[in-house]
């Protein structure tokens, strides 16, 4: 296993790009908010080293009207596979404003989605707010079980905790 990652970014999962151009139409005529995550490509099945964008995360808190949207900083996770960040203009306009500037100093990319929304309505820019590239990629994501365990698991745990008792556990069973 490999403690540190490539930090070349090789492109952002179609699916993914699919979920933003929606998420972006879905909350128009006011902003969308997200951070771009990535999973190490050979995760992914791909022979190449680097990473992928595969999710967009959504701060809780999240406040957006038609000119902006703003995060609670404090709601942010510190997380090792944020790469940078995505938001909509529902104007339509594909240029990062001096705001937007002001909140490209984290991660390597920044996608702006504008209205209509569609797969003509988006450009990548850096840190310093000059435009640059993103390969759409043609992977699987994996599925993700957040719930990864049973109920027998959970009544176990809960039984060895003293916090479930037999008649209980066979009730569910």
């Amino acid at each position: 296993m490999r403690l540190f990652r490539s930090s070349e970014l090789l492109g952002i999962a179609r699916e993914t790009m699919e979920f933003t151009l929606e998420a972006c139409e879905a909350t128009h005529p006011n902003e969308y908010m997200g951070f771009l995550r990535a999973e190490d490509a050979s995760k992914l099945g791909l022979d190449r080293t680097g990473q992928v964008i595969t999710d967009v995360l959504v701060i809780p808190g999240t406040e957006s009207s038609p000119v902006s949207a703003s995060v609670r900083s404090h709601m942010k996770p510190n997380d090792m596979r944020s790469v940078g960040s995505v938001h909509s203009h529902p104007n339509g306009v594909l240029q990062p404003s001096d705001a937007d500037l002001a909140t490209f100093g984290q991660g390597q990319v920044h996608i702006i989605v504008g209205a209509p929304y569609g797969w003509g309505d988006w450009k990548v820019f850096d840190n310093d707010g000059r435009q640059t590239t993103l390969e759409v990629l043609d992977i699987e994501l994996p599925e993700e079980h957040f719930f990864d365990f049973t109920q027998a698991e959970i009544d176990a745990e809960l039984a060895a905790e003293g916090r479930l008792d037999e008649a209980d556990r066979d009730d569910r069973h």
